[in-house]
């Protein structure tokens, strides 16, 4: 039998969001020890307007890039790069308008958070552009190594200039802001220095193609933005109706949930460079198979995953909250138990939605988002305004989730022979076991 292989392109795409994700819980470790509630909540709350910017720029290009890049002939690769370099920039530009017209209404504004935003938001997102154009490209080629390192450069870089912040006492909500914008441009430069976000394709854009990669992304870009929406509806409520220092509260059980997110950012990124393969070979099986035994392997892998949480989540958010005694009970902890119970399910969910979109249904993943998102925002808001804390948003969680899966699943059935609850889990069951067999033997050996 084959032995696993830790230099295969599953290992490391899951080390490279392993990386990122640590570096993630890690910022969030330093900055609740240096910041107030408070600062801390203006934090969050302002990577979540820009992550729903960067969903606007991700949606409209990531799915579409990977599609028609994928194994395609080094002139057509061109031509689809040069494309999305054009597309990217244009969304960039509108993006940056809306806020410059912002600035001028800024002495109308009472609410810091808002300004913090305003401020910092353009240069931001322009620092993230080649990052991203980069990001788009490996996972295309399954070039997961690069990727590795272009998280370290980002993210290390980021969280050993925090420790010096801290180490200097000049760990000021100023200077994490400004410490991202660095990171970003050191970042940007090395994918330009290595040829990595392909700037040179620029002058092989074609009209056609910028056409055909906006008529597919229009979809995918409706669905990743109110994706986003779903997972920042949370955010943005508890902000304007209870407060930043409770946003600080609930994101240490989201944060830690950066745990869940490590394989299922993995998992998503290979299983669809793969679909994409078999979509342009017309080959329906491999599209099923590969839906169902990533979906079917990360279900099996969550479920100790959420047992482990539910006996240790007062110990985790305690220990990420700054050994304050106050993260150790109550919400925090709850709410980490009540998502990663709900999280078993979360593979199965994203994999609906990534095949609907490889398929060529992109409009039928969109509407999925948009029940997922109808049913988030009105939970949560009836829950915050009856519960008058977290728990009311937490509580939406699982009706979000059952009505997207039950939507998506609907659909697949449809439009995919072979596909079926019970085939996703006895696959699952299946590779899980294979795999566990090449990891022991790696290590006997």
């Amino acid at each position: 039998m084959k032995s696993f292989d830790f230099k295969n392109k599953h290992f490391l795409a899951l080390l490279g969001n392993g990386v990122i994700s640590v570096f993630s819980v890690l910022t969030i470790f330093f900055l609740y020890r240096a910041l107030s509630k408070t600062d801390a909540g203006t934090w969050f709350f302002f990577l979540t307007i820009l992550g729903l910017a960067d969903s606007i720029r991700n949606g409209f290009l990531t799915t579409a890039t990977i599609k028609f890049y994928a194994g395609t002939s080094l002139e057509r690769g061109q031509e689809v790069l040069g494309s999305v370099w054009y597309l990217a920039f244009m969304v960039t530009l509108i993006l940056v308008g809306i806020n410059l017209a912002a600035i001028p209404f800024i002495g109308f504004i009472h609410k810091p958070e808002v300004i913090i935003v305003i401020k910092w938001f353009s240069i931001t997102l322009i620092s993230t552009l080649p990052i991203s154009i980069a990001g788009w490209v490996l996972i295309a080629e399954e070039n997961y190594f690069m990727m590795l390192w272009i998280r370290l450069i980002n993210n290390g870089t980021m969280i050993l200039l925090i420790i010096i912040l801290i180490f200097l006492k000049m760990g000021s909500l100023h200077n994490i802001l400004i410490v991202n914008l660095g990171t970003n441009l050191l970042a940007s430069a090395f994918c330009i220095f290595m040829g990595l976000s392909r700037l040179k394709t620029i002058p092989y854009r074609a009209k056609a193609t910028i056409i055909e990669i906006a008529h597919f992304g229009k979809y995918s870009l409706a669905t990743n933005t109110s994706a986003n929406l779903l997972s920042s509806a949370s955010t943005l409520i508890i902000t304007f109706i209870l407060s930043p220092a409770a946003l600080a509260v609930y994101n240490l059980p989201q944060r830690l949930m950066e745990f869940v997110e490590i394989p299922l950012r993995s998992f998503m990124g290979t299983g669809m460079s793969a679909m994409a393969a078999a979509a342009n070979n017309n080959d329906e099986e491999k599209i099923v198979y590969v839906s169902k035994k990533y979906a079917g392997i990360l279900t099996f892998a969550f479920i100790p995953l959420a047992i482990v949480a539910f006996f240790g989540a007062g110990i985790a958010t305690q220990l990420l909250g700054g050994g304050k005694a106050e993260y150790a009970t109550g919400e925090a902890p709850n709410i980490l138990r009540m998502l990663m119970f709900i999280a078993i399910l979360y593979p199965i969910d994203r994999f609906n939605g990534a095949t609907l979109d490889i398929i060529n249904h992109p409009k039928v993943n969109f509407y999925k988002v948009l029940v997922m998102m109808t049913v988030n925002i009105s939970v949560s808001v009836a829950g915050v305004l009856l519960l008058k804390n977290a728990y009311g948003v937490a509580i939406a969680t699982p009706f979000t989730l059952m009505a997207g899966l039950c939507f998506g699943y609907y659909h697949l059935k449809k439009h995919l022979k072979g596909y079926t609850f019970r085939g996703i889990i006895a696959t699952g069951y299946d590779e899980s076991k294979l795999i566990l067999v090449q990891v022991l033997s790696r290590f006997k050996k």
